[in-house]
C-alpha cells in the first residue's frame, strides 16, 4: 500500500506530461462506461414499463361478482312496479331494472318516517314499502338489483389469502348526474361505482388529473363526495376544465366533486361508454346509507404477482363457498373472473363465453402468466444484447488504454532505464504503469457514469422512454472498467519492467 502511495504521484506526473494521449484514453473508457450505463438503464426501464403495462391492463386483477341467482318477489298489482328483486339472472346476462312507473306521489303516509328494519337487498325479506332506490332513484337511469357479497367477505379475502395485494368492495348502479346551477341543466347518463380508497391502487393505469380520490375519512363519514371519470368531467364541464369543488346532483342528493381520474396507460384510454372513465365514484358507505344496502355487487382483488392469479382465484372460491354455506353439489352464489378469462370470452355470446371459459382449465396460466413470461424473456434478451454492444465499446476503450501505455513505454524508455540503473526495482516500474492504467480507467469510469445518467435522462425526455439507472449497475460498470484497465496495463507494465537498463539508456 505504501509503495502504491509513493508511486501514485509519479504516475499522475507521467500522465500530465502526455495530456492529449491520456485524454483520448479516458474518452474511450468514458464512452464505453456511458454506453453500458445507458443500455442497462433503458433495458431496466423497458422491463419496468412492461410490468406496469401488464398491471395497468389488469393482468393481476380478479373480480368477484355477486350471485348466479336472485329470488323473485311476489308480484304486486302492477308487475312493472315490482322492482325489488329480479328473476333468475346469471352473471353475464344480469339486466339493469328500469323504474318506469313509480312516482313519489304514489306513496301515502308520513313522509320521511321510514324505519330501517332490514337491508333492502335482502332476498329473504318482503318489502311492502317503497324502497330507498325507489324514493331516491332516477327513473330514466334505472338502478341495479340485489347482491350476495358482503364487506366482511372482502375483508377476509385480504386478511386470510396469501398473495393478495389490495381488496376493494364495490356497488354499481346506472346513474344520471346533473350539474348544480347549470342554466341549460347539463346532465349525463353514466355508471356509478360505490367504492373504497384503495381503488386507484387496483387500477394501476389511473392518474388523478385533478384533485384527489375518495379517502378514508370520506368512507368513514359516508360523505357525499364524488370523483368523476375523465369522460364525465369533459361532458359536464368541458375538456380541460378543473371541476373540483363544483356541485352535482345524484338521486336528488347534492354531491361535491373532489377529483377527476384519467388514464396514463396506452392499453386503456378514456372513451364514452367504458366502465372506468365514463363513470362516477362515491364512497360505498354513502351508497349503503342512501340506498339502505348491506350487500356488494363486486369485490375486486389484485395479486402481488401476475403469476398468482389462478391460485388466488381458486382460494377465493373455496373461502366464499365456506362462508356462504354452499353445499358440495350446490352452485356458487358468486362468480370469480380473472382478466384472462374475461379477455378469452370477449365478443362471444354469453352462453358460448361461459362454456369456453368454464371448460379451459387454468386459463390464466395459458394466457396472462405465459404472456408475462414471454415478455420478460424477450426483455431479458434485449437487455443482454444492449449490454453486449456496450461491453464491446468498453473493450475498445480498454484497448485504447493499452495502446497509450505501450506508446508511453516507447517514449519513456530512457527514463525507465535510468530509474532501474539508479536502483529502482522492476516491480516498482511495473506497478507505476499498472497504476497509470487504473487512474485512466477510474477517471473514465466516473465521467462515463455522469454521461450515462445524462444520456438516459435525455432519451427519456426526448423519446418518452422509461429509463431506470441502477446505482449497482453504475458501480459495476466502473469496477469492470478498472479491472479492464488493470488487464490492459499488465502487458505494457511487464514490457517496461523487462527493459535492459543499458539498452534503455542508449535508446534515442
Amino acid at each position: 500500500m505504501s509503495n502504491a502511495l509513493q508511486t501514485l504521484p509519479m504516475a499522475l506526473s507521467a500522465l500530465m506530461r502526455n495530456r492529449t494521449q491520456a485524454a483520448l484514453a479516458i474518452l474511450g473508457v468514458m464512452i464505453g462506461v456511458a454506453a453500458l450505463v445507458t443500455s442497462l438503464a433503458l433495458g431496466r426501464g423497458a422491463q419496468n414499463a412492461l410490468s406496469e403495462q401488464l398491471l395497468a391492463a389488469g393482468a393481476n386483477v380478479i373480480v368477484i361478482r355477486s350471485g348466479n341467482y336472485q329470488m323473485r318477489r311476489d308480484p304486486g298489482p302492477d308487475p312493472e312496479a315490482n322492482i325489488g328483486h329480479a328473476a333468475y339472472q346469471d352473471d353475464a346476462e344480469r339486466a339493469r331494472v328500469q323504474l318506469a312507473t313509480f312516482r313519489p306521489d304514489d306513496w301515502r303516509g308520513e313522509r320521511g318516517l321510514l324505519w330501517r328494519t332490514h337491508a333492502e337487498d335482502d332476498p329473504l325479506e318482503s318489502h311492502d314499502h317503497p324502497l330507498a332506490r325507489e324514493r331516491l332513484g332516477d327513473m330514466a337511469a334505472g338502478l341495479g338489483s340485489a347482491a350476495t357479497l358482503t364487506r366482511e367477505d372482502a375483508r377476509l379475502i385480504g386478511a386470510t389469502i396469501d398473495g393478495v395485494q389490495y381488496v376493494v368492495s364495490g356497488v354499481h348502479e346506472n346513474a344520471r348526474v346533473f350539474v348544480d346551477g347549470s342554466a341549460d341543466k347539463k346532465q349525463w347518463f353514466t355508471r356509478l361505482h360505490g367504492t373504497e380508497p384503495n381503488l386507484p391502487n387496483v387500477r394501476a393505469g389511473w392518474v388523478m388529473t385533478h384533485g384527489r380520490f375518495i379517502n378514508d375519512k370520506d368512507l368513514a363519514d359516508s360523505a357525499q363526495v364524488m370523483v368523476l371519470g375523465r369522460v364525465v368531467a369533459d361532458r359536464l364541464f368541458g375538456e380541460g376544465v378543473d371541476p373540483v369543488g363544483r356541485g352535482l346532483t345524484l338521486w336528488n342528493q347534492p354531491f361535491k366533486v373532489v377529483g377527476v381520474v384519467g388514464s396514463r396507460s396506452w392499453t386503456t384510454q378514456p372513451a364514452p361508454g367504458d366502465d372506468q372513465f365514463d363513470a362516477v365514484y362515491v364512497p360505498v358507505s354513502t351508497v349503503d346509507r342512501l340506498l339502505n344496502l348491506s350487500k356488494l355487487n363486486t369485490v375486486t382483488v389484485t395479486t402481488r404477482s401476475v403469476g398468482d392469479t389462478s391460485r388466488v382465484s381458486e382460494e377465493i372460491t373455496k373461502l366464499l363457498r365456506a362462508r356462504h354455506d354452499i353445499g358440495e353439489k350446490d352452485p356458487d352464489d358468486f362468480v370469480v373472473t380473472t382478466m384472462a378469462k374475461q379477455a378469452l370470452g370477449k365478443g362471444l355470446p354469453p352462453d358460448l363465453a361461459r362454456a369456453v371459459t368454464g371448460n379451459v382449465e387454468r386459463v390464466d396460466e395459458l394466457t396472462v402468466e405465459q404472456l408475462s413470461g414471454s415478455l420478460t424473456r424477450a426483455n431479458r434478451t434485449m437487455l443482454v444484447m444492449l449490454a453486449s454492444v456496450a461491453a464491446v465499446s468498453l473493450l475498445v476503450g480498454g484497448i485504447g488504454v493499452m495502446n497509450l501505455l505501450l506508446l508511453s513505454v516507447t517514449q519513456r524508455t530512457r527514463e525507465v532505464g535510468l530509474r532501474i540503473a539508479l536502483g529502482a526495482r522492476r516491480s516498482d516500474i511495473a506497478s507505476q504503469f499498472v497504476l497509470e492504467a487504473v487512474v485512466l480507467s477510474l477517471i473514465g469510469g466516473v465521467l462515463g457514469i455522469l454521461i450515462g445518467v445524462l444520456a438516459s435522462g435525455g432519451l427519456e425526455r426526448i423519446f418518452q422512454w422509461t429509463a431506470v439507472v441502477s446505482p449497482l449497475a453504475a458501480a459495476a460498470a466502473v469496477v469492470v472498467a478498472v479491472l479492464l484497465g488493470i488487464v490492459s496495463g499488465v502487458y505494457p507494465a511487464r514490457r517496461a519492467a523487462g527493459l535492459d537498463p543499458i539498452e534503455a539508456l542508449r535508446h534515442e
